[in-house]
């Protein structure tokens, strides 16, 4: 007999065995339901965007209604999952879905009723597709953190895109013209950046794979959508 209760004796093991068990999150949490939200309004948005040959100012306030929440929710979901730790597989791959959806279809419904150009919501589109392959390029050599231009990015084109959804006339349509074309060269600069950072990180990744010497290369921060910091 050792005179250790047998209950503890075992105490330690139970209480390493329980402390490491994983946290199971369930799907149905505020995170992932607020996702869920935003990717219901995509086609009640573009539905909205086509009523009456898509150019009546009613129906084009509520569809700017309905593409304002989708935005309001991409601002809190990310932050929710972080915060609460609410982070699952789900939110992982149906957020940036939800974020490219949203954008992608206000930036179609526009060009096709013709109130934007074609070429710009090709620039928009081909770059978050592009980030998006090249985000999969480095993914297993580190991750490039969302930078205050891609913050402002993505500011300026929900603000240049909601604009051109009201039927706006006079000042205002000029004015909304040149948001978007700060949203276009934002767009453009922090691709080029997130490029640059992006060969950076893969270098020095495959230069440690093989050994070789390693520059101490702390990458700057990027843009990366609504991206990966936050993603759940």
């Amino acid at each position: 007999m050792t005179g250790v209760p047998a209950s503890a004796a075992g105490g330690g093991s139970v209480a390493r065995a329980t402390k490491a068990a994983p946290r199971q999150v369930s799907l149905w949490n505020i995170a992932n339901i607020l996702t869920m939200i935003r990717l219901g309004l995509v086609p009640a948005f573009v539905a909205l965007m086509l009523v009456a040959g898509g150019h009546d100012p009613a129906w084009r306030s509520l569809a700017w209604a309905a593409f304002t929440i989708a935005m309001i929710t991409d601002l809190f979901d990310g932050e929710l999952a972080r915060r609460y730790n609410l982070v699952t597989d789900f939110g992982k791959i149906a957020d940036p879905i939800a974020d490219k959806a949203i954008m992608g279809a206000a930036l179609i419904c526009l060009s096709s009723l013709g109130d934007l150009s074609w070429w710009v919501t090709g620039v928009i589109v081909a770059r978050e597709l592009g980030i998006t392959l090249m985000r999969f390029w480095v993914i297993r050599h580190g991750v490039i953190p969302a930078s205050r231009g891609g913050k402002m990015k993505t500011l300026a084109q929900g603000v240049g895109v909601g604009m051109y959804i009201l039927a706006l006339t006079g000042p205002l349509a000029t004015l909304r013209w040149w948001v978007m074309a700060v949203a276009v060269v934002l767009t453009v600069l922090t691709a080029a950046d997130y490029v640059r950072q992006a060969v950076v990180l893969r270098r020095a990744g495959l230069a440690a794979a093989s050994g070789g010497p390693v520059a101490a290369v702390r990458p700057e921060p990027a843009d990366l959508p609504q991206e990966e910091p936050r993603e759940r």
